[in-house]
């Protein structure tokens, strides 16, 4: 007959270290600012270096601090929204995982570090480190309004997020003291509001409306239209400031000619992803890692790279044979 206290003990729950919880706890902190996304500010914000006469060491200091504190100002928003919309996100098959939704991030917490996030990009600021900064506090306040309300305004809303990256864009301007580019903010407008229609029509088809109210504003139809609408707008500006405004002179027509198959195949590929593989979800994500777009990209900007050599060293031209 076996002996009663032989039974092994029963297996209580596990105990993590204090040293592993705390390590995904920063990991979530970091998850929470969204490193993935800063890509938004690395791109846009230097969009006046495409004009040549704004690579000057001053300048290039003030926009890459000006790209720090746009940084520090959107995680601060991302950490913002995701405390506010924790509850909406719970309903949401892949903002369910985010830290403070899934409750690994405490609210509280989560507070503390969007301050400290705030109280990092205010030193930026007050040391003057990025010039003029009168759009990263337009960002913040745009901000502010959008999580008020404005969120929850269909249409209005998109276009309020698209403004978020033309106000990135005209830091960088004030940051390398160039004059603004009205067809080239048109541009980015126009080519930030079309992944955003992109993102809002996957996310009808994913999850409907229960974690975004003012998709109720939207249907995929209206999407679809809107996504020809805002590619046709996003083109045309693009390709009028090639020929116009950016630094190709005498080449400006060269430059249009030159990069419109680029565009078009660009434009062609992102609809193809976005309405045909449903794949427009992650707008960064999707544009940085499709080989596809990443390598026709790479040898465009090669070939508008040699038209701006030809254009800006014309004794480099004269001296070929």
């Amino acid at each position: 007959m076996p002996l009663l206290d032989s039974a092994p003990a029963a297996a209580g729950p596990a105990v993590h270290p204090p040293a592993a919880g705390r390590t995904r706890l920063l990991v979530d902190l970091v998850r929470l600012v969204r490193p993935g996304h800063w890509a938004k500010s690395l791109l846009v914000v230097p969009v006046p270096l495409l004009d040549a006469p704004s690579w000057h060491p001053a300048g290039l200091a003030r926009l890459g601090w000006s790209v720090l504190a746009f940084v520090l100002a959107a995680c601060a928003v991302y950490v913002g929204n995701d405390v506010a919309d924790r509850h909406r996100d719970r309903h949401h098959p892949v903002k369910r995982h985010r830290p403070v939704a899934a409750g690994r991030v405490p609210v509280p917490l989560a507070y503390a570090w969007c301050l400290v996030l705030l109280v990092l990009l205010a030193l930026v600021l007050a040391a003057g480190l990025t010039g003029p900064a009168w759009p990263v506090l337009a960002y913040l306040v745009l901000n502010v309004c959008y999580s008020r309300g404005l969120k929850h305004v269909p249409l209005v809303e998109a276009g309020v997020v698209a403004l978020g990256f033309v106000l990135r864009a005209v830091q960088g301007y004030l940051a390398v003291g160039a004059a603004v580019s009205a067809w080239l903010l048109l541009t980015v407008f126009a080519g930030c509001l079309l992944l955003i229609v992109g993102k809002r029509r996957q996310e009808l088809l994913d999850g409907g409306v229960a974690h975004r109210p003012a998709l109720r504003g939207w249907s995929v139809e209206l999407a679809g239209h809107l996504l020809q609408l805002t590619s046709v707008l996003a083109v045309t500006a693009g390709l009028v400031w090639l020929s116009t405004e950016a630094p190709f002179d005498p080449y400006g027509e060269a430059a249009m000619l030159l990069s419109a198959p680029f565009v078009l195949y660009l434009m062609s590929r992102y609809l193809q992803l976005a309405l045909v593989r449903r794949a427009g979800g992650d707008p960064v994500r999707l544009l940085l890692r499709d080989r596809a777009v990443v390598a026709a990209a790479l040898l465009w900007a090669a070939a508008l790279g040699a038209l701006l050599a030809a254009a800006q060293f014309p004794a480099l031209i004269a001296a070929l044979p």
